[in-house]
């Protein structure tokens, strides 16, 4: 049987459509600096770039405050016991109409391959894309730092970070459309609410 349950609070929700607003923004307009895409002009596209970014970090930071004063840091804490069957779903269940081996609560809204993925972006590669950011963007000042890395190793991260993010936004995308109905998870992180099995 399912019931409706408020899952995702008001910052929760607009911490998520302004972070996937930016990320994709960041995306375009990083790909112009490179020279792959032709929207803004390339001096438009590094200022509205670093602009972005800044606004990422200054977001993150207040995401960071959020989860830690609320206690909502805890739906990213791993757990393993049902990964297994989480991933046999996500590979093979799926495609056979099998039910979702994990039921969300308020108290866990995250399955266990859910929160290692969200975990991993949110230690390894948001801090990585942020570091190797204001690197590339206080390049001008690394003498007066004492650094001695080389730009283009900075650039290469940078970018190479830049294309998993990417893979991990199609793979979050098409996972949305895998719900109850094609837009039900989509719903759910506009008005809170998801249709969910209930626990018995």
């Amino acid at each position: 049987m399912k019931v409706k349950i408020h899952l995702y609070t008001r910052f929760e929700r607009f911490w998520h459509w302004f972070q996937a607003f930016l990320i994709i923004f960041l995306l375009l307009s990083g790909f112009e600096v490179h020279g792959s895409l032709k929207l803004f002009g390339y001096a438009r596209a590094c200022y509205w770039h670093n602009l972005a970014g800044w606004t990422l970090l200054i977001l993150t930071a207040f995401a960071i405050f959020w989860h830690l004063t609320t206690g909502q840091w805890r739906h990213y804490q791993p757990t393993f016991g049902n990964l297994e069957k989480i991933v046999h779903y996500y590979l093979y269940g799926i495609l056979k109409g099998e039910p979702h081996p994990f039921h969300k609560s308020p108290e866990r809204k995250l399955n266990p391959l859910q929160a290692l993925s969200y975990l991993f972006l949110k230690v390894v590669l948001l801090p990585l894309q942020f570091v190797s950011g204001i690197l590339y963007y206080y390049y001008n000042d690394w003498i007066n730092w004492g650094l001695t890395t080389r730009l283009d190793g900075v650039a290469m991260l940078h970018t190479a970070v830049a294309f998993v993010l990417l893979i991990f936004l199609v793979v979050h995308i098409y996972l949305t459309t895998t719900g109850g109905s094609l837009l039900a998870y989509t719903l759910a992180m506009i008005t809170g609410w998801e249709e969910v099995e209930e626990n018995v």
